[in-house]
Parts: C-alpha cells; structure tokens; sequence
C-alpha cells in the first residue's frame, strides 16, 4: 500500500466521504468496524489499538472492536466529527499502516448497526398519486398532513450482497378469484435510502425536526423488497405483513450527515400550510440533501437504467419523518432504522 492511498476516480469512497461499515475477512472472521477509501477497507479496530483515545474512559480500540457501529454511533457528534477529521488526516498524509488496509473485494460486508426497531415511511407525493388508482381512490386526505409510516420487520433486513427468497403468502388466484397459498409472483423493488438513529430518544420524549440532525447518524441505500399479489391480498383492513416483511436490502456502509453536508438543499414541495409546529424545519435551505439515486437492472450482461429519482423530491422529508415518528413518545433507540418510503419525482424515469 503506498503511503498516499491512489483513489480510483470513479470510487465514491474518497476522503470527501469516509464511510462506516462492519467487515470480517477470511484471515479474521470476527466482525469488526471500519471504513473505506478507494478500492480498500480500513481496518479500524487495528488502527486505533495504538491510537491515543479522545475523552477519558472512552476505548475507541474496544468500540471499533464490536461487530456493530452502535457504540460508535451513540458516542456525541462532536466526537464522532472529531474522529472523521482525525481519519482524514492520517490517510491524506499516508500516516495508516499498511496492515489495515484491506481490499474491498476480501472484506466481508456485515450489518453495520445492531437494528432494534424498523419504520418505513410512505412520503413521496407523486408515488402515492401513482398507486391511489390501483386502489380505486385518490391520495388520502392525512397524507398533507403527517408522514405515513408503518413498522417493518428488524429481523429481515440484510446487507445488500445477501441474496433474496422469494416469499411465499395467501393471494388471490386471478382464475378463481379464491385465495391460495404458495410463492408469490408479482416482486417488485423500491428505490429508498435508509438512515440510522444515533442519539436515543427516550419513551415519553419528543423532538422538533429542526432537532432530528442530532439524532441521525448516516444514510444508506435501501431496497423495500414487496410482493404485490399478496400485499393486495393483506392491504384490506391492516395493512402489508408478509407482502413487506421478507426482505429489506440496505448498502453496508452508512455515509454520515458530516459527509452529506455539502449537499444540503431545500425541498422540492412547500406546504408549510398544513405543517404542525413539530413538522416544521424553518432553515429550508438546508432542510433536505440533494442526493441523485437510480436503479438500474443487468440482463445478460447488459445494464439497463430503469429509474432515476432524487431525496429532495419527498413529500416530507427525512428530519420531518423522524419527528412525527416521535411525536407520540415511542421511545427510539441507537440503531434504529428508518426508511424514507420510495422516492418518486416529477421528473423521474
């Protein structure tokens, strides 16, 4: 490894981002956090075992030794921050011993976070005027008012490198038009991201969502795997169970609210109107992130785009969605994941 790391230009590990992630390798099975510049994993756990600590009676050794980020993750934002700056640093002046970089491609990727709880929301306008002629109606008149949301399965999410099985659920046989049981046949995909809770809010607390930054420690990607013909079958009068609770893909390195910075921007839609003070982020410039996503699916070989969307073109956005998520005093925890629902846009494809 030469002393200056050589960051391949179509990497989107540079020292711009500096993402978090758990790993294992072959010659070390136990799980273990790092991050990733280019082409390589930095062991993290090796690296701080001769590190200095930043506050008293806090081991980053040991926090960077569990096979989850949470620890980490809960640590204040200043020290997080703190320890970003100190990364950058070493790997801008070539100061990270060779035996902690490992390739990406020997890295075994892992949950990065030990996930208690999983909320999915339903916030993007223009998905949900999509699929209310599915439904036979128009977009439901709560939607202006707070995001809808329901809680998924924890157990069932997984790194996006583990592979998929189709579920099997009750359906409506089309011919008959009597129920039965068996795999489903109608899969379908939705482009999310996902983000992680850090700062815990405790049961019977709540927070404003100019106050939801402090409690968010990073995005991922994440792949709301469903089946249609059973949640079609489910939707009357609860809602999606097993039609969503199969499978749900998230990329394995968390990019941080520190990274995403310089991407803040403000929402495509207003609707302060119908905003309860809770809901309200009045620093709009900064209230969202500007993050393009696409999809895309490869056939023989070929990549084809199927689809291209933006976080900014939500309904409600991220801060707002863990508002309300709060709002009723659950109570939320380090680990949590949210995910923001599809991100549909006027200008999608």
């Amino acid at each position: 490894m030469p002393s200056e790391p050589t960051i391949p230009p179509d990497s989107p590990f540079t020292l711009h981002n500096i993402p978090f992630g758990v790993i294992s390798t072959t010659s070390d099975p136990k799980p273990r956090c790092a991050t990733a510049l280019g082409h390589h994993a930095i062991d993290l756990c090796l690296l701080w075992k001769d590190k200095d600590d930043l506050e008293p009676n806090q081991s980053l050794y040991d926090i960077f030794s569990q096979p989850s980020l949470n620890a980490f993750a809960a640590l204040s934002a200043k020290t997080r921050s703190r320890v970003r700056e100190i990364l950058i640093h070493d790997l801008s002046t070539g100061r990270v011993p060779k035996q902690c970089f490992i390739p990406l491609d020997q890295a075994h990727m892992h949950l990065p976070m030990k996930i208690w709880g999983y909320s999915d929301f339903f916030c993007s306008l223009e998905h949900a005027q999509n699929c209310a002629p599915l439904t036979g109606g128009e977009v439901a008149r709560n939607f202006f008012y707070a995001p809808s949301v329901y809680n998924g399965r924890a157990s069932s999410v997984m790194p996006s490198s583990t592979p998929v099985r189709r579920p099997k659920g009750i359906r409506w046989d089309h011919e008959s038009g009597q129920p039965v049981f068996g795999p489903a046949v109608q899969m379908d995909f939705e482009l999310e991201m996902g983000y992680f809770v850090s700062k815990p809010i405790p049961m019977g607390e709540t927070i404003k969502a100019i106050d939801a930054p402090d409690h968010i420690f990073g995005f991922v990607l994440l792949n709301d795997w469903s089946s249609r013909d059973i949640q079609a079958f489910e939707m009357t009068p609860l809602g999606p169970f097993h039609s969503k609770g199969f499978g749900t893909s998230i990329s394995p390195w968390i990019i941080t609210l520190d990274a995403l910075k310089p991407f803040a921007c403000e929402p495509e839609h207003v609707h302060s109107a119908t905003e309860f003070d809770h809901q309200r982020y009045v620093e709009r410039a900064t209230a969202t992130f500007d993050i393009r996503l696409n999809a895309s699916l490869i056939r023989n070989g070929e990549r084809y785009n199927t689809s291209e969307s933006n976080l900014r073109y939500l309904y409600w956005t991220p801060y707002q969605q863990l508002a309300h998520h709060a709002s009723a005093g659950c109570g939320i925890e380090t680990g949590d994941l949210m995910g923001t629902g599809t991100i549909s846009g006027q200008v999608c494809i």
